[in-house]
């Protein structure tokens, strides 16, 4: 337990092994159990500094004889730290001067724990438990220092999550036991599950079969748990998920082994590739079946995406500002850009829709406006007149138009 003065990098953090100091709670427990020993109490708020336990709260975990020669007083060994309520785990690196790092360190000590500040030379590795996640970046900059890398995670929904995956799998573990159906839904041979992002999108969703829509999108992922809920939650044995997300996918993919249903993910990219998916689905099949299928309709469209650049940047389509409209078609990246909407749209379907279009498929977002759909559906008119044009009402954010074309 006296591992900061056995290594040095635990010294310059001012924290203990995790795993020294979580063996010795493991013997307060056992012997709270066993012998009615008390559990240790939380350390004064005095004796942990900004830089994480300092002496006093590392001898409170250390080794401490008995007085008799050869044993150990185990039942002295106290864990000081108690297990954090906050809720987020912001880390990132920092380049910040070294006689500056101790400001960034106090400034973390009042608003969080489970702090850890290595590095040196410039460079530093920082972590910490805060509920405060703007001030948490703002202690980097108060310092003069410039943070990058910036990762945040909600340990409280990563938390619930795992619980979910693990009782989940225990379920599954257990046996077939009768499966909960939804009363209010029709029982079929295989269900499909799609995210959606925009009541629009959800309701076409609906209308083309699916039994449940979780909420998602590009700035929204649903956790497996959220995802695991819903198939649940529909009256079928074998379903089908529509990501409809890069970043859903994987997610998605854990799913068959944490539910006695059989779970088959057609890995759609886009809500317009999840529309196409649909247009196949066959309710009275099981699900290996519609995913070949779905997944074959999915492959077969082209889609793009309107959006708006939050900062510059440069790309093979030529430079971006921030405030620019850019078209962004799967695969291929950024391939038009404009000062105003209607040129970004123009370059985009230039280059998605290409001579053997047969039909574009065009779903309005939240920011659209009828004005800006009747001139993009004049340019296909003129441009690709033998192209047939679908419009849905989508109401997704942040996504003016989304394309699929087939």
């Amino acid at each position: 337990a006296r591992t900061p003065e056995q290594l040095q990098v635990l010294a310059d953090a001012g924290v203990v092994d995790a795993g020294g100091a979580g063996f010795l709670l493991l013997l307060d427990a056992a012997l709270h159990v066993v012998d009615g020993e008390p559990l240790p109490e939380a350390p004064a708020e005095d004796a942990v500094s900004a830089r994480g336990p300092v002496g006093a709260a590392v001898d409170a975990v250390a080794v401490r004889s008995s007085g008799v020669a050869g044993e150990l007083d185990v039942s002295e060994h106290r864990y000081p730290l108690d297990v954090s309520e906050h809720r987020y785990e912001v880390m990132y690196l920092c380049h910040v001067a070294d006689e500056r790092i101790e400001e960034l360190q106090q400034a973390w000590g009042r608003i969080g724990d489970s702090i850890v500040v290595v590095g040196g030379d410039g460079l530093w590795n920082c972590h910490v438990h805060t509920n405060d996640i703007g001030a948490a970046i703002e202690a980097a900059l108060d310092a003069d220092g410039r943070p990058h890398r910036i990762r945040v995670t909600d340990l409280f929904e990563e938390v619930a999550a795992e619980q979910a995956e693990r009782e989940a799998a225990i379920r599954a573990a257990a046996g077939p036991a009768a499966p909960s159906t939804a009363p209010d839904l029709p029982a079929v041979t295989t269900a499909v599950v799609a995210v959606s992002s925009g009541d629009g999108i959800s309701e076409l969703f609906r209308q083309l079969g699916v039994q449940a829509v979780v909420g998602g999108g590009q700035t929204l992922n649903p956790s497996t748990a959220d995802l695991l809920a819903a198939v649940e939650a529909v009256n079928a044995q074998h379903v089908v998920v529509l990501p409809d997300n890069t970043n859903i996918v994987p997610v998605a993919e854990q799913l068959d082994p944490l539910t006695v249903k059989t779970v088959r993910v057609v890995p759609t990219r886009s809500m317009p590739e999840g529309l196409a998916a649909l247009i196949v689905y066959d309710p009275e099949v099981d699900a290996p079946t519609n995913t070949a299928a779905m997944r074959q309709a999915a492959e077969a469209i082209a889609a793009g995406e309107i959006t708006q650049a939050v900062r510059a940047s440069s790309t093979p389509a030529g430079p971006v500002a921030e405030g620019d409209w850019i078209g962004i078609v799967r695969g291929d990246g950024i391939v038009a850009v404009g000062a105003d909407l209607d040129g970004a749209v123009a370059g985009l379907l230039d280059h998605l829709v290409g001579d053997g279009a047969e039909l574009v498929t065009v779903i309005e977002g939240a920011d659209a406006d009828e004005a800006s759909t009747h001139r993009l559906e004049a340019w296909l008119a003129e441009r690709r007149p033998s192209v047939e044009v679908e419009v849905h009402q989508g109401g997704q954010p942040l996504y003016p138009y989304l394309f699929g074309v087939e």
